[in-house]
């Protein structure tokens, strides 16, 4: 039986509907409030159940293995003391268009999803471009575990624990030229294997970009699993971009190509509402959406609101990066 407690994410209006302008032409779809949209969100089971049937990570560093190591970690920012959101909330509760709108269809869309021969492109301004075969990138460090936290610019919030390594360490292979003040990312293009693609809801493929010193900041994670396994398809899989200090959009999934350059590069959300969505994306909670308030989240698992922390809680690490900079301006 249904809980009444608990609203299906089909019966909301997806977001990139509810976000698009085009789309509200498109479709004559007038939303609820801000304010009213936040109540809707659903509130999944606590931590405990699921599985992942993808392989464990070999070789898998985890700072808790060394209390010293550990307090190091939770320090620098690499490990939250907050509870972990639960196994089946993460890969079952995604935000990934390429297959679908509704967060709880993603998985079961994406569940074929085949990244046999996966490569990934890095070239632009470096020394040394290279195209990368999959197990050639992910064995130019350890997979590191880290435990960040993670905020949707919706209002919702998870505590994941990623498994990878800084993306600095890539980009160092590369050599960036001193012309490099940019990264450009950019996600698979097939709409065979990724079948929301088939669908006007925003441009293909999904683009995003960071500041370079944003990219070679250590909290900065080339990710490829979580959990301790390789990325699921709905998680982003093969590998992923997580950048803890940002709403989760700019996480972007599937990267294939990764582009050093000297202007700053398109994103795809900026693109399709660029009154709504700033490159920096930085999370703060004091520059709301222009139709609700970034003040509080609400953590999946947990019944409330929590207050948002500025820059998710690791201004400590990355507020320096910022000096000077007008967060309002550049949102």
């Amino acid at each position: 039986m249904r809980d009444a407690n608990k609203i299906s994410s089909r019966e909301l209006t997806p977001p990139a509907v509810y976000f698009n302008r085009r789309n509200f032409i498109r479709t004559g779809v007038l939303a609820a409030s801000a304010a009213a949209t936040g109540l809707f969100y659903r509130q999944l089971n606590p931590a405990g159940g699921g599985t992942v049937d993808t392989p464990a990570l070999p070789g898998l560093i985890r700072p808790d293995a060394d209390a010293a190591a550990n307090a190091t970690a939770a320090n620098s920012g690499l490990r939250t003391a907050d509870a972990q959101t639960s196994l089946q909330d993460i890969t079952h509760y995604n935000n990934f268009y390429e297959f679908s709108t509704d967060k709880e269809g993603v998985a079961a869309a994406a569940a074929k999803f085949d990244t046999t021969g996966w490569q990934v492109s890095v070239g632009g301004l470096v020394a040394k471009p290279r195209v990368f075969a999959l197990d050639e990138l992910l064995n130019l460090s350890p997979p590191e575990e880290r435990v960040y936290r993670m905020r949707c610019v919706e209002g919702w919030s998870m505590v994941v624990p990623w498994a990878g390594f800084s993306l600095s360490k890539l980009l160092q292979a590369v050599e960036p030229l001193p012309a490099a003040k940019y990264v450009a990312f950019e996600s698979l293009l097939d709409p065979r294997r990724m079948p929301g693609q088939r669908s006007r809801v925003l441009d293909w493929p999904y683009v995003e970009g960071l500041r370079l010193d944003e990219a070679l900041h250590p909290l900065t994670l080339l990710a490829s699993g979580l959990y301790g396994h390789a990325l699921p398809p709905q998680d982003g899989a093969p590998l992923r971009l997580v950048v803890p200090w940002k709403y989760g959009f700019k996480g972007i999934k599937s990267i294939v190509k990764i582009n050093l350059v000297a202007a700053q590069p398109r994103t795809t959300w900026s693109d399709a509402a660029p009154e709504e969505y700033g490159f920096y994306a930085n999370v703060n909670p004091q520059v709301d959406h222009p139709r609700w308030s970034q003040a509080t989240e609400q953590r999946i698992g947990e019944s409330g609101r929590r207050p948002t922390l500025m820059f998710n809680g690791y201004a400590e690490q990355v507020a320096h990066l910022y000096a000077g900079l007008d967060l309002r301006a550049n949102f």
